[in-house]
């Protein structure tokens, strides 16, 4: 790959960024709007997308509380964002887990703060914008080292799709 390409990939991504969670709408939003509040963040990415029937569906199947008056709160959001991510390479089944382990340890802010940081960081260093990943957070544990691997996966489909996107062109 030549050095122009390369730096064309990593300019696709260069200043992402995923909402904090306090930075998150907590007026309540509805089905579509969340769908492309979400999309929108995660646009810079390329092939991630939300839409309002895969939401449902995740509703349906658990991964997700019912929204109230047919709103999304801001924890749900948050779940929402880390599953359309999380997605790219993990079955349902297994993103059920890893919340499940998530709730378990960390309440829904600490935990989605921690994956923006973590996605950020991991996105910057497979892009080759720092030479290698931050560590990010004080405490070593299973749940974070699952976390960064499903993490880790996801940055390398991002960069393959975007590679392969820019050689067809």
């Amino acid at each position: 790959m030549s050095l122009n390409m390369k730096m064309e990939i990593g300019e696709s991504v260069k200043g992402f960024r995923l909402p904090r969670y306090q930075e998150i709408p907590d007026v309540g939003l509805y089905l579509e709007q969340v769908a492309e509040y979400i999309s929108e963040y995660l646009k810079p990415l390329g092939n991630i997308t939300l839409t309002g029937s895969m939401i449902s569906n995740y509703v349906k199947k658990g991964l997700v509380s019912n929204p109230m008056k047919k709103q999304y709160d801001r924890d749900q959001i948050a779940y929402l964002f880390f599953i359309a991510v999380a997605k790219m390479a993990l079955s349902m089944d297994d993103i059920r887990l890893m919340v499940e382990m998530q709730k378990k340890t960390y309440g829904p802010q600490v935990a989605y703060d921690y994956f923006c940081l973590e996605f950020e960081n991991i996105i910057q260093y497979i892009f080759g914008m720092k030479e290698s990943p931050d560590v990010i957070g004080v405490d070593d544990t299973e749940e974070k080292t699952m976390l960064r691997n499903t993490i880790i996966t996801v940055a390398h489909k991002v960069y393959l799709d975007k590679y392969f996107e820019k050689i067809r062109n």
